[in-house]
């Protein structure tokens, strides 16, 4: 991607809604020309002498090189700095439509606009001040949110309730490293003007650890629980995630071995969003594919988050069974056991002796007997027995819990120097790194790379 230049004057346009047919698309302008280009492709159905900030303008949209109208539209004119980009921005509603859109776009780009870069629009908002880094990124959150738990994690942060956390921690940060140079430039003159490591550990070392602990939430609200269902083949796991679904999501035969790629489908339960991997059937001495198949799922078992492994209380316990079990204890896990309608030919002793206290379901993947207590168990150990969040709870994403991290760790050592007694310059040193970590949050200290990185990920028009 190519990097913004944070000094360029330029005005940009961009289709802002998503291809296809729908009952209304927009296409946004911002910069120094936005009003000046309105003015030459819009006329409003009544006399306008200026258009007035914030309000809506019925009229057609014109191509002045043909004079000809292209479409009705409606058009709003966002004065700066009352706008997204704290630019003057100009919008058009107009029908939808690709063709059309596209139309209407190439008409503004011809009257000196350029075509925004993805994100472009979001980088001019952070550039001018109006969000912050972690702002922008909720960005990406709420148009990707998988939940609505999700959706409010990221509204909440888009309104900045984690920059404000984070300027509370840089506020509370630049107190104690205030506190450390008076001493390095007055030694002895002040007594006592040293900060105390236990203030450092309560106020700034605490806070940050129970943000980083509110990152694993995050995951499952924001990106989803990734579930994998594994077994021996014919153990009734496809059965199981057409159950679970509600829908004939996999193909179900008595014919071993049908699965052999990754089928994968999004599962709400009470609102957690799981990400279902429906994988190939476990079995020795097969094809080349199906062992393929089989190596794909091995590899899906050691990225998931949650393992349903599912066996046939209709056969007995076989060394497969066995071995899978040994693979998945350590992880997130429930034994489901399957075909609960059919007579019982396994030996529950042993599997839970090999379990080793992993829950176990009985279910029937055929009737649906068992199903609501799988869902019980699997939100239980989603949430380890915790409560979901509230609307206002602060989840920072990788990035940000990484930054949190070494800030963490910085605020650490200087709280273990100070109990040491170390000279001042050392910790001050600590407390300024700590305080650069916290920058790089809400952007003050974030690099080009960085920022080319997360202004990457936007569609076009935001």
């Amino acid at each position: 991607m190519t990097t913004f230049d944070p000094s360029n004057q330029d005005t940009i346009a961009a289709i802002a809604t998503p291809p296809g047919m729908a009952g209304i698309g927009i296409v946004r302008i911002s910069g120094p020309s936005a009003r000046g280009i309105s003015e030459k492709i819009f006329r409003p159905r009544r006399p306008v002498k200026e258009f007035q900030s914030h309000r809506l303008y019925l009229g057609r949209l014109i191509d002045p090189c043909t004079g000809s109208a292209v479409d009705e539209v409606l058009l709003s004119v966002m004065a700066a700095p009352r706008s997204y980009t704290r630019e003057d921005v100009v919008e058009i509603n107009s029908h939808s439509g690709y063709l059309l859109l596209s139309q209407v776009l190439q008409i503004i780009l011809r009257q000196g606009a350029r075509q925004a870069e993805p994100g472009e629009f979001t980088y001019r908002a952070f550039m001018n001040g109006r969000i912050d880094l972690s702002q922008a990124e909720s960005v990406i959150d709420l148009i990707r949110a998988p939940s609505e738990k999700g959706l409010r994690l990221a509204a909440g942060q888009v309104t900045g309730r984690f920059r404000t956390e984070v300027d509370n921690l840089r506020r509370r940060a630049v107190d104690f490293l205030a506190r450390v140079e008076v001493c390095i430039d007055y030694p002895g003159e002040e007594p006592g003007a040293m900060p105390e490591a236990e203030r450092i550990e309560e106020e700034l070392v605490s806070p940050i650890g129970t943000l980083i602990a509110s990152h694993s939430q995050r995951r499952i609200w924001m990106e989803g629980v990734r579930t994998v269902i594994i077994g021996r083949v014919n153990a009734g796991k496809s059965s199981l995630l057409n159950r679970l679904l509600d829908e004939e999501r996999a193909l179900v035969t008595p014919i071993p071995g049908t699965t052999r790629d990754i089928i994968e489908s999004t599962l709400y339960i009470d609102g957690i969003p799981l990400r279902l991997m429906d994988t190939a059937g476990f079995r020795r001495g097969k094809g080349a594919l199906e062992r393929m198949g089989m190596d794909l799922a091995r590899k899906k078992m050691e990225e998931a988050d949650l393992v349903l492994f599912v066996a046939d209380r209709s056969r007995p316990l076989h060394e497969d069974d066995l071995e899978i079990i040994g693979s998945v204890l350590g992880k997130k896990a429930v034994l489901v056991l399957n075909k609960t309608d059919l007579l019982s030919k396994i030996s529950e002793v042993d599997l839970k002796s090999a379990a080793r206290g992993v829950p176990l379901v009985r279910i029937s993947a055929l009737t649906g007997e068992g199903i609501g207590e799988l869902r019980k168990v699997i939100r239980s150990l989603v949430l380890e027995g915790e409560e979901m969040p509230g609307d206002s709870s602060i989840a920072p994403n990788m990035r940000q819990k990484l930054a949190l991290e070494e800030a963490c760790r910085f605020f650490t050592r200087s709280a273990e120097n100070l109990r040491n007694g170390m000279p001042p310059e050392i910790v001050a040193v600590d407390l300024s790194e700590g305080l650069s970590a916290l920058g790089e949050i809400t952007g003050e200290t974030a690099t080009e790379e960085i920022l080319d990185r997360i202004f990457g990920q936007f569609c076009l028009g935001k």
